[in-house]
Order: structure tokens, then C-alpha cells, then sequence
């Protein structure tokens, strides 16, 4: 695949989307910026956030998940539990946020537990949120630096920095209004390349005529999903089940980015139609990432292909000369809706967030041309942050971008399930000064016995065995499991029983 096509996509494609930024951003303020005057399409918003929920760490990263004999399509495990999630985010958390009529939803906090409480919440969604879109943003940037930056001497941080901007251009009129549409659009692209792609990678193989893609994925070596062997495993059944389920709850439910495009439905039977239709097709599309993944396999291997880390098995499928220039155009054009569909809403999240929940622009005392100059400065300000974090991560980690974005999301995430949840549950009263030190415990805490278990830093080996201070157990994505409840346990530590008057004027 040559340069020159390269190049040429790349700009068609953010011609497109300046192009609907253009058109969805006419006479557009704060309101269209941060909810699109709560007049989104559900069914658009649904598909569009298909592409969301999914990123560039979907499109690459779960592919490359298959090559590994203890992996294989047990990332399918989690899956499971993220439909059960996606049941609790639109039936338990969607009506309180309806209901309140939430901007921001760590506004919740404040109103049950208080401004600490509020702001630590705040804290924790822009922690979170910047590291999975860093980390999203640095698998794509790698990818395009090793097909085509590097050729042309352009050095890491201008790739960087250039596809921040771009990002930048099309959302910082319009905001969540533009996102919308320009998410279905790169939802509709992503699908799409991964299909074609199925296709012809099936094709390429030259399957006997009786049996089909299915049939090869089946009998290869790496399409066992369950695992109920050996409970130390972190892929062990009930560790990804259980930990899809929370991770749905954190990333979903609890995080701006996603609620935000709930909210800017007309209203809340629209928004569990979104996201209950979502929920049953992420499962399908998952599992044809998974598909696609032991196909990938069986192709490179078949045609003697090499590639540095799992995450690079697609990149350097699509550019051989064995695949052809429709493969390498299907994946360029996948990998780039699917990394930005995140990104963008990413950004535009961390800018509603900040500007609502630390400099409180959505205050009626506050002039609208004051509020509109604070969001675009916001908008930069947060550009540069996702730019430095990049920048971090690539120095700093040369792990898996699935593995990578699963752990942050345990560590972050885990106290914002922990404090929403004890103030669905519990009516106490919490001593709201006290609720950042149990948050920061529970992080440290959780840090703590991950960092001394079997297979990580802190572990030890005997034999070729891993050990540590759980012997050979190793964490999963069960671990947002034991942060969360550590927080609901110290949330509780400093609360008392609540008065029948705080109780009915809690209200939730």
C-alpha cells in the first residue's frame, strides 16, 4: 500500500468530518456543545456509539488478544458480562440521571453525599477518561507512525499531535451535537471494514468448498471462549463475567463520555432503547473481532508474516504485499473511525466535565459569552493534556493496549462504582470531608495487592511459577471488583445511620 493512498484517504476521510462539523454546528452554544439540546436520535445515537464503546484498542488490540494459548476467545467471557452491565447502566443509573435532569452526572454526588464527594467523583472520571483515550490514541499513533510517518522522517510527537488537532477541528463548535453524527458515520466505516475484511481474509485462505470461515475458526487453536479450570488464572470464567459487569458499569454508566451521548436523547424510554439495543450488538460485533483475529493468525501464518507484538498483527497483515491495497485501504479506514469515533467524545467529555464540574459554566449568573470562551479554552487546554499523556505512555509502557486499558480502568473506575452505588443502596449519611482519603485508600490499597500478586512486578517466580502474596492466584479484570468494594466498605466506615428527614429529603 503506497504512501500516496495513504495520505489520500487520510484526508478524504477528515474532509468528511470538518465537512458534518460544519453542518451540525450552525449557531451552536454550551447547550449543543455539552448535550445537543437533548434532541439526538436514539437509534443514531445507539449505532453511533457502537464505534465508541469499541476504539482503535477493539479494532487491534482484540484481534491480537486470539494468538495467546491461555487467551484464545475468552475476552467473549467479559463480553457476556457487559450485556448484563449495559442492563444495569439503563435500568438503574439512566432513570436517576433522567430524573435529576444531570448536565454532568458526578453532580449526583453532590447532592447525596456533598461537594467533596462531587469533586472527588469529577477527579476520578478525568483520570480515567484521559488515560483510556491516551492509551486508545498511542495504539493508533503507533500504527500510523510505523506505515507511514516513519518513512517520511516525521518524528512520534508530531504524529501525536497532529491527530489530536484534527480531533480538535471538528468537535470544538459543535461538540456532543456534531459527535452524534460523526460517530455513525465512523461506526458505519468500522463495521464495514471489519466485514469486507472477514471476507476477503477468508477468501485469501482458499478454504476447501465445504467448509466455511466459521467451520476454520471453530477447529483452530484459538477459539476456546470458556475457562473454568484453574480459578488463579486471570482468565478464569468468572473473573472476566464478573469483571465485565463492573467494568460496563465504570466505563459506561459512571463515565461522562458515554452518559453524555445518553443524555442528549429526548428522553429516558429513548435512552434505554439506545442502550439496550447497543448492549446485544456489541456481543455480535466482539465476537467477529475475535473471528477475525484467529483468521489473521492462520493467515500470517500461512504466508510466512512477522510482526513485532500481537497489537501489530493487523497492521502488518493489511500492509503486505500479499494482502493487496483493498485490505490495507479496509483496515486504515476502520482503524481511524474506530480510534477517533473515541477520541472525539473523549475530548469533548473531559471539556464538559471540567467546565461544569471545577468551573461551574453551566452557573445562570454567568454571562453566555463568558461561559462559551471558558469551554473553548478548556477544549485546548484539554488537547494538550491528552498530548502529554501520550507522549508518557509511549515511553513508559510496552504492554498490551487491551490489558493496558483494562487495568487503568480497575484502579479509576473502581471508587466511582463504589461511592454511586452505597448512595443508591444505603440511605447513611456520609462524612462527605472523609470521602476523598477512602477513595485514595482504596486505590492505594487495590495498587497494593495487584502489584505483589502472582504475574505482576511485585510477584515472584519458583520453578516457571508465578507467586505472590495470594500464592498463584493472578488478578483479572475482576480487580474493579475488589476496588469498588473496598470504597463501599470505607464509605461506610464514615457514615452513620441517617434521620427519617435526611432520608425522605435524599429522595433517590
Amino acid at each position: 500500500m503506497s504512501n500516496v493512498l495513504i495520505v489520500s484517504v487520510l484526508v478524504i476521510y477528515f474532509l468528511v468530518l470538518i465537512a458534518i462539523s460544519y453542518l451540525t454546528s450552525r449557531k451552536a452554544d454550551n447547550s449543543s456543545f455539552f448535550l445537543g439540546e437533548r434532541k439526538s436520535p436514539w437509534y443514531i445515537v445507539s449505532f453511533g456509539m457502537i464505534g465508541a464503546s469499541l476504539s482503535g484498542v477493539t479494532f487491534i488490540s482484540i484481534p491480537g488478544w486470539v494468538g495467546n494459548e491461555s487467551n484464545q476467545f475468552s475476552y467473549m467471557q467479559a463480553v457476556l458480562g457487559y450485556l448484563v452491565g449495559y442492563f444495569i447502566v439503563a435500568y438503574v443509573l439512566l432513570p436517576l440521571y433522567y430524573r435529576l435532569n444531570l448536565t454532568s452526572i458526578y453532580e449526583y454526588l453532590k447532592q447525596r453525599f456533598g461537594y467533596w464527594s462531587y469533586k472527588t467523583g469529577a477527579s476520578f472520571f478525568l483520570l480515567s477518561r484521559i488515560l483510556g483515550a491516551s492509551v486508545r490514541l498511542l495504539l493508533v499513533a503507533n500504527v500510523l507512525q510505523s506505515i507511514l510517518f516513519d518513512d517520511w522522517g516525521i518524528p512520534f510527537e508530531v504524529t501525536v499531535i497532529i491527530s489530536v488537532l484534527l480531533i480538535w477541528i471538528y468537535t470544538n463548535r459543535g461538540g456532543i451535537k456534531t459527535i452524534v453524527w460523526t460517530d455513525t458515520l465512523q461506526t458505519t466505516f468500522m463495521l464495514g471494514s471489519v466485514i469486507f475484511t472477514v471476507w476477503f481474509i477468508s477468501d485469501a485462505l482458499n478454504l476447501p468448498e465445504n467448509i466455511g470461515a466459521v467451520e476454520v475458526i471453530k477447529s483452530s487453536a484459538y477459539s476456546k471462549i470458556f475457562f473454568f479450570d484453574d480459578i488463579n488464572s486471570s482468565n478464569h470464567f468468572l473473573k472476566h463475567f464478573l469483571g465485565g459487569i463492573f467494568i460496563t458499569i465504570g466505563m459506561t454508566g459512571l463515565d461522562q463520555d458515554m452518559m453524555q451521548k445518553n443524555l442528549s436523547c429526548k428522553n429516558i424510554r429513548d435512552a434505554k432503547k439506545n442502550m439496550i439495543s447497543m448492549a446485544f450488538v456489541l456481543v455480535l460485533v466482539n465476537l467477529i473481532f475475535l473471528g477475525l483475529g484467529a483468521l489473521l493468525y492462520l493467515y500470517a501464518i500461512e504466508n510466512n508474516i512477522n510482526f513485532e507484538k500481537p497489537d501489530l498483527l493487523f497492521s502488518a497483515i493489511a500492509m503486505s504485499d500479499s494482502a493487496g491495497p483493498f485490505i490495507g485501504v479496509l483496515f486504515l479506514l476502520g482503524l481511524i473511525a474506530a480510534a477517533y469515533s473515541s477520541a472525539d467524545s473523549a475530548l469533548t467529555s473531559l471539556t464538559t466535565s471540567f467546565s461544569i464540574d471545577f468551573l461551574g459554566v453551566n452557573d445562570e449568573s454567568k454571562k453566555s459569552s463568558d461561559k462559551e470562551k471558558v469551554r473553548k479554552t478548556v477544549h485546548i487546554i484539554m488537547s494538550g493534556v491528552i498530548i502529554i499523556t501520550v507522549l508518557i505512555l509511549k515511553r513508559f509502557t510496552d504492554e498490551s493496549a487491551i490489558g493496558l486499558l483494562m487495568k487503568f480502568a480497575g484502579f479509576t473506575y473502581g471508587p466511582l462504582i463504589g461511592m454511586f452505588f452505597f448512595g443508591i443502596i444505603s440511605k447513611r449519611f456520609v462524612a462527605d470531608k472523609r470521602v476523598p482519603l477512602v477513595s485514595f485508600i482504596s486505590i492505594a490499597a487495590t495498587v497494593f495487592l495487584w502489584y505483589f500478586s502472582a504475574g505482576a512486578p511485585g510477584g515472584y517466580t519458583v520453578n516457571d511459577v508465578s507467586f505472590g502474596v495470594f500464592g498463584a492466584y493472578k488478578f483479572g479484570f475482576e480487580i474493579i471488583i475488589l476496588n469498588a468494594v473496598i470504597t463501599f466498605v470505607g464509605l461506610f466506615l464514615v457514615s452513620k445511620a441517617a434521620s427519617n428527614k435526611i432520608i425522605n429529603d435524599l429522595n433517590f
